[in-house]
């Protein structure tokens, strides 16, 4: 006990010192990847109010270290000089700049909010061609702000002078971009409008593409839209390299003095939702729909770190319930899960908040995010700098997959999560850009609902599976490329669109459905599609017909209709299992654990192993990630060699999640855990409990037992 609090005692005044920000430091600072960030979005009238020293008090006393921060697009929160940028009329003249100076005298960075989405009416006036309107002609308003249109000058040519302008202003340490793309909806009120039919964007997309008339509706079915949203993708990562090269260039910020400041402007972060050309790559933890995900933070950390090694991660937990109900924050137990999920999985703390934190209109979970960031800063060394011991890897449909797929994603993660099975997730656009660390790394991927890969993702995936890697694939996976279909699974589409409700399935196999023991007939609803199979292929799971719907006198006639729910494809390395059916959707909606065994049942089959990496008793709403880690001392960033300095096994605890409320957790007892670790351990301790853990080593496995868990705990296996 006296080493450990000796050890907290050294870790704390380490971390506690945040030195000032001299205006000459040209550092790549968010590459030590160690963020506390908030961002105080402020409403329009409460620039009269703020207050630098108050702001910075405020900031300590959260031990955030980064602000973000209002600055310019929809409205300026500084005087600009520039015609078409609309200065705010509550504006505090001198203050942003005073802001600025009083974070850095305190070792706070300060990352100043760009939105470029939506102009004043003033600028609509004198520029109506600027901004979006739709194929009836309808503009998308909020208020007085106008929708702009991404190809028309205000995004291609004015937006970089407002950048360009607060750069030479203030002494900035990043810049982040709200909203940022094409606009379809008005998403302040949920109503959707359509493709931009703004004139430059028709010329944009015609001068692209070859002379194509642009798209009036979203249909995957239509070549013409296609491509279009590959041209949206071209021209949003053309203007990000331009913006980069705004940013990024050489800039000079003279003092009232004469002095230059800065000579550089490489110490500028990009922060931002895109891909491509930033620094920080941004995500959202929100609320919305049901049922709530409570793994929404390890889902967008995890995703955006294992696709982009090279980039940090800030997700950022939403403090609003909606854009309805923006001064009514989520329950303080929803922002604990979220907060750590951020930190567990190798990012830092990060919440978005209305307004400053002063006179806060719903408080409730400030005590939370002062707990959880001080827990980061006291512990920093030891967050920041991990590297995943997942053999198994889930494909995401997209950055911010939505609709059905998103069920179909999530109920698959879902499945592992509650079986403790440790997985990565890596986007499906970004295949072959990782084909070798897939194939070096990943011993399973499962691609849930994953179609209209490139050509190019296509050929990495057929590599990827020849290279011994073995895919499970559900519902419609890549049922719009026949050839790689049959090439990876012996399979071919009979109908992928069929009603399953009423369908049974029927585990008889019972050395490969283990979880079946007493049970013959499995029910069914949404997709269950038919697929024919190769004679080679290896056919599981009859399924049987509808039968007769009605009272109990005349159910039944559940007959074989010749097709199957699993078909499995030997290789020369393993196996590739295709399950053409919504079985993610239908455990993420219903939660019927004989579905999820199904999956689980096929992963045991082809890779045993993913089970025995973590062996324990935890509940099932117990959240374990387990990370290799290397020590994040001072000089240590996301791109220096990883040197292994232990395991840090995570704890979330989300017993107290009912589905729709997230109440306190029940303190879990006497977890006992057999961790697979290829040395023997130093030391064994807990971060939030500060003690020693007893553990025995052999035969490759750790065994220790944690005595209790409240909301989170974080368990440091030294080497």
């Amino acid at each position: 006990m006296k080493f450990i609090k000796l050890l907290c005692f050294f870790c704390s005044i380490s971390a506690l010192a945040q030195n000032p920000i001299s205006s000459s430091d040209d550092s790549e600072w968010w590459k030590r990847n160690n963020l506390r960030l908030i961002q105080m979005n402020l409403p329009a009238y409460e620039a009269a109010n703020i207050d630098a020293d108050e702001i910075v008090e405020d900031l300590k006393a959260f031990s955030a270290n980064t602000l973000i921060i209002n600055g310019a697009g929809i409205m300026s929160f500084y005087q600009s000089d520039l015609e078409f940028e609309y200065t705010n009329p509550y504006m505090k003249p001198g203050e942003m700049g005073r802001i600025v100076e009083r974070c850095h005298e305190n070792g706070i960075r300060v990352i100043i909010r760009f939105d470029f989405s939506r102009a004043h009416e003033t600028i609509f006036k004198a520029h109506p061609d600027w901004f979006y309107i739709s194929a009836k002609g309808e503009r998308i308003i909020n208020t007085d702000k106008y929708v702009v249109s991404i190809n028309a000058p205000y995004v291609q040519e004015k937006a970089f002078k407002i950048v360009e302008e607060v750069i030479s202003k203030f002494d900035i340490d990043g810049i982040f971009l709200n909203m940022p793309g094409y606009q379809t909806r008005n998403p302040y009120e949920n109503i959707y409008v359509g493709i931009d039919q703004n004139e430059y964007d028709k010329k944009a997309f015609a001068a692209w593409s070859g002379g194509l008339t642009l798209p009036l509706k979203e249909d995957r079915t239509d070549p013409v839209f296609n491509k279009y949203l590959e041209f949206k993708t071209a021209s949003i990562e053309d203007w990000s390299k331009r913006l980069h090269a705004v940013v990024k260039s050489s800039q000079e910020k003279v003092s009232s003095k004469g002095e230059i400041l800065r000579s550089s402007g490489k110490k500028i972060a990009i922060c931002t939702y895109l891909e491509e050309s930033v620094d920080i790559i941004r995500h959202e933890s929100q609320t919305h729909g049901l049922p709530y995900w409570p793994y929404t933070a390890s889902d967008n950390t995890t995703h955006i770190e294992q696709t982009f090694p090279d980039k940090i991660v800030s997700n950022a937990s939403i403090q609003q319930i909606s854009f309805q109900s923006r001064y009514n924050a989520i329950e303080p137990e929803e922002i604990s899960i979220r907060l750590y999920e951020n930190i567990a999985n190798g990012s830092g703390t990060d919440v978005s908040l209305m307004g400053d934190l002063r006179d806060y209109e719903d408080e409730r979970n400030f005590a939370t995010m002062k707990k959880i960031y001080g827990h980061q800063k006291k512990y920093e060394p030891y967050f920041g700098k991990y590297e995943s011991i997942a053999s198994v890897a889930v494909i995401a449909p997209g950055y911010w997959p939505g609709g059905d797929k998103m069920e179909e994603y999530r109920g698959l993660s879902l499945m592992l999560k509650e079986a403790h099975v440790q997985f990565d997730v890596i986007q499906d656009n970004h295949l072959a850009n990782l084909k070798e660390k897939l194939k070096r790394k990943y011993k399973v991927l499962i691609l849930p609902d994953i179609n209209y890969l490139s050509d190019r993702d296509i050929e990495a995936l057929k590599e990827i599976s020849d290279a011994g890697v073995q895919l499970i694939a559900t519902n419609t996976s890549l049922f719009d490329n026949p050839a790689a279909l049959k090439a990876l699974f012996g399979a071919s589409v009979v109908n992928k669109d069929n009603d399953g409700a009423g369908n049974y399935l029927t585990p008889l196999k019972k050395d490969f459905f283990k979880s079946f023991e007493g049970q013959s007939m499995i029910h069914f609803k949404f997709n269950l599609g038919l697929y024919d199979f190769d004679k080679e292929v290896q056919t599981l799971l009859p399924i049987l017909s509808k039968g007769r719907p009605g009272p109990p006198e005349m159910i039944g006639g559940h007959e074989p209709t010749g097709y199957y729910g699993i078909g499995i494809k030997k290789k020369t390395i393993g196996k590739n299992i295709l399950m053409p059916m919504n079985i993610g959707k239908i455990y993420y909606q219903h939660g019927y654990e004989q579905h999820k065994n199904i999956v689980l049942d096929a992963l045991q089959n082809i890779h045993p192993d993913a089970f025995k990496e973590l062996i324990n008793n935890a509940h099932p709403r117990v959240e374990l990630i387990l990370q290799d880690f290397m020590m994040n001392k001072e000089g240590v960033t996301i791109h220096t060699p990883f040197k292994s300095d232990g395991h840090i096994l995570h704890l979330v605890n989300l017993t107290g999640f009912s589905g729709n409320t997230y109440f306190e957790p029940h303190t879990q007892q006497n977890i006992a855990f057999e961790v697979k670790v290829d040395f023997k351990p130093k030391k064994v301790w807990t971060m939030q409990g500060e003690e020693k853990l007893a553990f025995t080593y052999a035969n490759g496995y750790l065994k220790l037992i944690l005595p209790a868990l409240t909301d989170f705990e974080g368990i440091v296996i030294e080497r």
